[in-house]
């Protein structure tokens, strides 16, 4: 099968996945049979793209033309391979997950629950095969309205008001800022396609370029940075397998690519290092990386905790972006994976303590690895490769990270990677210990001995926990994926 066939085929899947579901949706264990061969199918028809792509084909397609050099069009770089990689990979595992989950909790709406999750798989591969600018900004819309009705699952107040808040950040900052940005591009320089070393440079002048920027940057809400980054706490009050749906696996994951893609792609690296008027990014990426992780010290609610270590996390990738030498780039697009991986694990944890014992404070989580000892084990892994400790994923993007730092001589940034990490270690290793040997507070009783949550959580939970391991212990393929991107 051909390249651009293949990429049809991605992105048929989840479609036709989400309209077979809402077909034969009531029956409750073909639903589920049906999401797992989706999502297993998604994910073989991905993979078959990564021969040609690791010996540097771009497998293509363009499908209708808007104007004359303005396509909907589809290719398959390094970058796209691996969120591609990445989302089809865990949405088998959450799949997994969710089955045991809504099951276990009684959820109401599974049929819907399950289309979503498939039409939000297809606009993720659609984001991450894009050809252009115009294509992304399709499906990257397509995504918030995909995953919408997830926020809002629960159909309470609280869970109508997040997902309100939820939608009106995302819609009016791409609307507003990434939409203008994108015509304005067209319009300036004719084109909106993705070519390494950019196509702004020479194009547009030093003023509109650094115009451009800011439009780019925050109207890619999905990112996260601050200001806009209140949507992703707001979005808590989704079930977990959602809250892992949204910092895992789609919607930041989305955001960051974009960031990744915008710098490589429209700007180009060589334009943001020697462009002035671009040094504000480091900053904003820098103070969003310490400022959340200030706040996640703050939060007694375990998944709020999580929302705002993510808001931290993915400044990670911007700041890589910004500093974008080929160690820093490098750091940025592993980081996506790595912090894929370990963030889905934690998530996955806090359903599980919220399935087995309704507890949803750190403050109610005194001696609870007595209790469910297979969960926390997962937990500290998932948490130490956030801190970014070896032998766990999060140590090589942060390894390279630092090397961009040390690159560029920016001892300032090296600072604000070092003391993010002391942060992270400061919200997440207490929660830690007195899971384990509780201090204060009213301990768990262990009656009837270990109550984990029910099995398809923890095989769920024991894949992505064991994948943060496996991503430390050969890497290797990350960086040969990426190395293209870069020139390493």
């Amino acid at each position: 099968m051909s390249g651009g066939a293949l990429i049809l085929l991605a992105l048929a899947i989840p479609i036709c996945g989400a309209v077979l579901l809402s077909i034969i949706g009531r029956f409750a264990h073909l639903r589920n049979e049906v999401s797992l061969v989706t999502s297993c199918g998604l994910l073989a028809a991905v993979a078959a793209l990564v021969p040609s792509v690791m010996v540097g084909d771009r497998p293509s397609i363009s499908l209708f033309e808007f104007a004359p050099g303005l396509k909907f069009a589809f290719e398959v770089e390094p970058l796209g391979m691996l969120f591609a990689l990445l989302a089809s990979f865990l949405w088998i595992v959450t799949t997994i997950y969710s089955i045991g989950y809504l099951a276990a909790n009684g959820e109401p709406h599974r049929t819907r629950f399950h289309i979503c999750f498939s039409l939000a798989l297809a606009s993720v591969i659609g984001i991450a095969f894009a050809g252009n600018m115009l294509t992304l900004f399709f499906f990257y819309e397509a995504l918030t309205l995909c995953t919408y009705p997830l926020v809002a699952h629960s159909g309470t107040e609280e869970a109508r008001r997040g997902a309100r808040r939820y939608l009106a950040i995302l819609l009016s900052t791409s609307i507003m800022l990434l939409l203008l940005a994108i015509l304005w591009t067209w319009v300036a320089v004719g084109t909106l396609e993705f070519r390494a070393g950019g196509i702004l440079m020479g194009a547009v002048s030093e003023p509109v370029m650094a115009v451009l920027l800011v439009l780019y940057v925050f109207g890619v809400g999905k990112a996260a940075l601050m200001p806009f980054h209140g949507w992703l706490p707001a979005a808590m009050v989704a079930p977990s397998p959602v809250s892992a749906l949204l910092h895992a696996v789609a919607v930041v994951k989305a955001g960051v690519f974009t960031i990744v893609k915008i710098g490589l792609y429209i700007f180009g690296l060589d334009a943001i290092r020697d462009f002035a008027s671009g040094e504000w990014l480091l900053y904003v990426s820098g103070a969003t990386i310490l400022i959340a992780s200030l706040l996640a010290l703050r939060q007694d609610n375990l998944k709020h905790r999580l929302a705002y270590s993510t808001v931290s996390q993915l400044s990670y990738v911007v700041l890589g972006v910004a500093m974008a030498n080929a160690h820093a780039v490098m750091g940025a697009s592993m980081h996506i994976a790595m912090h894929g991986f370990a963030k889905i694990t934690l998530f996955f944890c806090a359903g599980a303590i919220y399935t087995a014992t309704r507890k949803t404070h750190v403050s109610q989580l005194d001696g609870i690895g007595r209790r469910m000892p297979f969960t926390m084990g997962a937990f500290t892994i998932g948490a130490l490769a956030l801190i970014g400790l070896p032998p766990f994923s999060g140590a090589w993007s942060k390894y390279y990270l630092v090397l961009g730092s040390l690159d560029d001589g920016a001892y300032a940034l090296l600072s604000v990677l070092l003391i993010s990490s002391l942060l992270n270690a400061l919200y997440f290793l207490p929660l830690i210990v007195r899971a384990y040997f509780p201090t204060g507070g009213q301990p768990l009783p262990v009656v009837g001995g270990i109550a984990e949550a029910p099995k398809l959580q923890l095989v769920a939970i024991s894949i992505t926990a064991l994948g943060s391991v496996a991503l430390f212990a050969y890497p290797q393929f990350l960086f040969n994926l990426l190395r293209p991107l870069v020139g390493m």
